[in-house]
């Protein structure tokens, strides 16, 4: 999968399905400092996954400080040809004062043996008969 750069960050698109929804996200930040994968509660809302009594709340810390996050399982994540079945992601406000959809967190990355090439701009695993 080609990584875009953009404000001098790496962003994929990632595409989630559940039940009969299915959304791409174009900015999704590839972040090897975030142990989980997040989303936006805007798009979590219209993709019908809102808060309930028995999901788990987490305070998540980062550099720009820290907020409350809810988790949920999605039936499928893609990252190109990366496919996870029965994902958890954490939801939260990310209010970071730039574009973002979502961040692609390390929970993700390695549970793929995902490889980073940033010299040509490609994510990929080992496993993968074509790297584009």
């Amino acid at each position: 999968m080609k990584i875009k750069i953009k404000d001098r960050l790496p962003f994929v698109e990632v595409k989630l399905l559940h039940g009969d929804k299915q959304m791409s996200l174009a900015n999704v930040l590839v972040d090897t400092g975030s142990g989980a994968t997040l989303i936006s509660a805007d798009i979590a809302l219209s993709f019908g996954l809102q808060p309930e009594l028995e999901d788990t709340i987490y305070r998540v810390h980062g550099v720009g400080g820290s907020e409350f996050v809810y988790e949920k399982s999605i039936d499928r994540i893609e990252v190109g040809e990366i496919i996870m079945e029965d994902f958890k992601l954490q939801i939260g406000a990310m209010d970071y004062g730039f574009e973002i959809d979502g961040i692609l967190g390390v929970d993700f990355l390695i549970a793929n043996d995902v490889v980073l090439d940033l010299g040509k701009l490609i994510l990929y695993t080992d496993n993968e008969e074509s790297r584009c």
